[in-house]
């Protein structure tokens, strides 16, 4: 549960709650002979006794073949197999120690799958639940065309704490839900920024919807990052030359 600012239509805001959108699925996973059983990680092996590894102690990788059939170093039987509990993600370099100070670099991507822009990553920071409210933008998005135009990766729920926040809520969700549209949500004086909901956490797109039924309502933000575009048209066969088909 976390805290975010908004405003409705009439630039009021209010500081309310949000909750995870997605329901627990409970399932009782179960073997052959109806068992119980669980996931589990297991060791498959250690960087020591990696390709690279091997291929440097065969002296070439055409090598490593036999130094398998002769010494069997892949495997462990120590280690090989083994369980692991806690984890946690390191960095390695190439020749596999372990790294402390570590740049990370954001890769953006044309539709077609080629790179457009190689620049180093930024800490992003919170903007949801400062003291700029998240501003009513008014611009809507049919439902029935939205999810044709972007890949939605989470969903948040907005919830009221009291009785006042409630009304404020229900009038949000009930003119949204009039319109049969979402509307799209940002951060910042403009309402223009993307929406971060932690220290370093991935910028998204807010589209909020609004359902009611009755003296109940459900506001839903959507985000997304990723827009989806269609790449450009290929070339029909022969036209490069400048004839007609």
């Amino acid at each position: 549960m976390g805290s975010i600012n908004i405003a409705n239509s009439k630039s009021r805001d209010a500081v309310v709650t949000t909750e995870s959108a997605r329901a627990p699925i409970r399932i009782r996973w179960l073997d052959e002979k109806g068992r119980s059983v669980r996931p589990v990680r297991i060791l498959r092996g250690t960087l020591d006794r990696g390709i690279d590894a091997l291929v440097k102690k065969a002296g070439a990788l055409e090598k490593v073949s036999a130094l398998l059939v002769k010494e069997d170093p892949e495997v462990d039987p120590e280690t090989y197999g083994s369980f692991l509990s806690e984890t946690a993600r390191v960095y390695v370099n190439p020749d596999g120690q372990m790294v402390h100070a570590v740049q990370e670099f954001e890769i953006v991507h044309n539709p077609d799958g080629t790179v457009k822009e190689r620049r180093p990553s930024k800490v992003t920071q919170p903007n949801i639940a400062t003291e700029t409210a998240l501003k009513w933008s008014g611009k809507l998005f049919k439902k029935a065309e939205v999810f044709n135009k972007f890949v939605f990766a989470a969903k948040v729920q907005i919830v009221h704490i009291n009785g006042i926040t409630y009304d404020f809520l229900f009038g949000m969700a009930k003119e949204l839900a009039e319109k049969d549209s979402l509307m799209m949500l940002g951060a910042g004086p403009k309402g223009a920024l993307p929406l971060v909901f932690q220290r370093g956490g991935t910028p998204y797109r807010g589209f909020l919807e609004g359902r009611v039924q009755g003296e109940q309502y459900m506001l839903i933000l959507h985000l997304s990052n990723m827009e989806l575009k269609a790449p450009p048209p290929l070339a029909a066969a022969g036209a490069t030359d400048g004839s007609k088909a």
